[in-house]
């Protein structure tokens, strides 16, 4: 596909990368990402091992975003005030509002210039969650999926069986409900439904064959069988198991603290809590549930890497050190710093291969690979509001204000993104 893009552009680019390295001229990248708590050591590390191959291109960071919004939100800005960095990592779902607003630079030319690209690991899949308008403008750097983290040893005071862990949410539920019963100070489940995007909400709605929006992007979808099934799951979790209302960092400290029975979040963060756990008990992780066989998806989280930089003279380093942090070396980094899955092909077959072996709770997340979907985007100037509305139900729903009432809150939720959709 991408050989057929090649521009004169593409071939300017092909010839500079054919000059000698004594004539390629100092630059400075100024590169800004997400979650400084799970990424800085991965980016400490990426500049590091970057440097040896391109000691001409100095990196410079700016102060991590503290989640995909924020970083969304600054871009927009700076994009009007002048002051993009040269590089940013985005949220999977934010591809389309940069393309939108003419932000994001294509990289076809750059894809379409490279040879043996396919052998260093890059693939159609990866240039696919970068894809709009039929162009590329980011490749992935850190895929996650939901997962599900048990403490083993609650499981076992609470009468489980750790090598028969529920698939099903009403498995799920009676074994939090049996953890939650062992004492005042253990919680059964916490669900981190308030990560960005709405990731733990559109998950279950995919997981039962759903969308977020009809074909025609016109309507919300999300009002039907998989939505009711996925807002009375959260209720349950609230009215029967006993949830508490825990931010996501408060939520990761309990469990890691051993006062959590089951956890669900991001496989990213299983790095992080890993470390935290530090041995305290026994740590397992397991498969999101209920997932539809042949029509349930999860969807991808994570992020993209993509140039925005308004200096075209910054272009081709720019490239290099995109081509680098999506390339094997690079994504192997990643993926042993973080809980996050490389897409890269070559860094999973050949730099991870004893990786996953030695690290089985990392590999739940790959085993869910193949029933991965697009993490969806709201279309329209109100993308971004829309997230907050849905955000702003599930929380009436997580304080208990109306976990009894789970109709009645999807049917409020869905009035209320129909109004911000964008009129055809």
């Amino acid at each position: 596909m991408f050989r057929t893009l090649l521009t004169a552009s593409a071939i300017a680019v092909a010839t500079a990368a054919a000059l000698p390295a004594a004539a390629a001229q100092p630059v400075e990248l100024v590169i800004q990402y997400p979650y400084g708590e799970l990424f800085n050591e991965t980016h400490a590390q990426i500049r590091e091992a970057f440097a040896k191959i391109h000691p001409e291109i100095t990196l410079t960071y700016r102060t991590p975003y503290a989640e995909y919004e924020e970083g969304t939100q600054k871009i927009l800005r700076e994009a009007v005030t002048n002051q993009l960095p040269d590089v940013t990592y985005q949220g999977l779902n934010r591809v389309r509002i940069m393309v939108d607003r003419g932000i994001a630079r294509p990289l076809d030319g750059y894809i379409a210039a490279e040879k043996d690209f396919e052998a260093e690991g890059f693939h159609q899949a990866m240039y696919d969650i970068g894809t709009q308008n039929g162009h590329v403008y980011a490749l992935p750097f850190a895929i996650s999926l939901p997962i599900t983290y048990w403490n083993l040893d609650l499981v076992r005071k609470a009468g489980g069986d750790p090598a028969n862990l529920p698939t099903s949410w009403d498995g799920v539920i009676d074994m939090a409900k049996k953890i939650d019963a062992l004492g005042p100070d253990v919680n059964g489940i916490s669900y981190v439904w308030d990560i960005t995007g709405n990731w733990l909400w559109q998950a279950p709605v995919f997981a039962h064959g759903g969308t977020m929006l009809t074909a025609d992007e016109t309507k919300v979808a999300f009002d039907g069988a998989e939505g009711k099934f996925a807002m009375h799951t959260i209720a349950r979790m609230v009215t029967e198991a006993h949830m508490p209302n825990l931010a996501q960092a408060d939520a990761r400290a309990t469990f890691a603290a051993g006062k959590t029975g089951i956890y669900v979040t991001s496989t990213s963060d299983l790095t992080k809590t890993t470390n935290m756990i530090a041995g305290r008990f026994e740590l397992k992780t397991h498969v999101f549930p209920d997932v539809t066989p042949g029509i349930g998806r999860l969807p991808a989280g994570g992020n993209v890497v993509m140039i925005v930089s308004k200096d075209d003279a910054k272009l081709d380093a720019a490239w290099q050190y995109v081509k680098f942090v999506t390339g094997p070396e690079g994504a192997a980094i990643m993926a042993r710093t973080t809980g996050y899955m490389p897409p890269n092909k070559k860094a999973n077959e050949v730099y991870l291969k004893d990786f996953y072996v030695q690290n089985p709770n990392h590999y739940t997340a790959v085993s869910q690979l193949p029933i991965l979907t697009k993490w969806y985007a709201f279309p329209g100037e109100n993308g971004l509001k829309i997230t907050d509305v849905i955000k702003d139900h599930l929380n009436s729903v997580i304080t208990g204000a109306r976990a009894a009432e789970p109709d009645a809150v999807l049917a409020d939720m869905t009035r209320d993104v129909q109004r911000l959709l964008p009129k055809k």
